[in-house]
């Protein structure tokens, strides 16, 4: 099941990572894991996207980490704010850097790290306000398949 791939102390770093990245940046950060993806992990990503409302967002500035655990795929999607942004292959950049640490089973040491780049990324282009409102809960969400 996906809610069980990571252990307690994992799920608490995940969800610090994401708390930590979103405090230098009005971007929304979230992560998404589910067992299987049936078909492109780029439009699962895409449609998983459109269901957690992330393209809701005023500034339309939420990255989205999704992971297919059992078909081992996983993808990193912006919104066209920040899209507009950042440079060509900035996406696939921080997806090596992950893919990494999946490579040595480092799963939850892997998404912290990209969490922490994008909110990084975020923060340049999209910096946090006083008056800044948290529009997307910063747990995991997942899809029990």
């Amino acid at each position: 099941m996906p809610h069980s791939f990571f252990n307690a102390q994992e799920t608490a770093a995940l969800n610090e990572a994401i708390q930590e990245a979103e405090k230098s940046t009005s971007g929304e950060i979230r992560l998404h894991i589910e067992n299987v993806c049936k078909y492109d992990v780029l439009d699962r990503a895409a449609d998983v996207f459109a269901d957690l409302a992330m393209h809701k967002t005023e500034l339309r500035n939420g990255v989205l980490f999704y992971l297919s655990i059992k078909d081992r795929k996983f993808a990193i999607i912006g919104d066209a704010g920040i899209n507009t942004k950042v440079p060509a292959g900035f996406w696939d950049s921080i997806k090596e850097i992950v893919l990494t640490h999946f490579k040595n089973n480092l799963y939850a040491q892997g998404l912290s790290e990209g969490i922490k780049k994008a909110g990084s990324k975020l923060s340049e282009h999209f910096p946090y306000s006083n008056n800044d409102v948290n529009e997307l809960p910063n747990d995991i969400s997942f899809k029990k398949n």
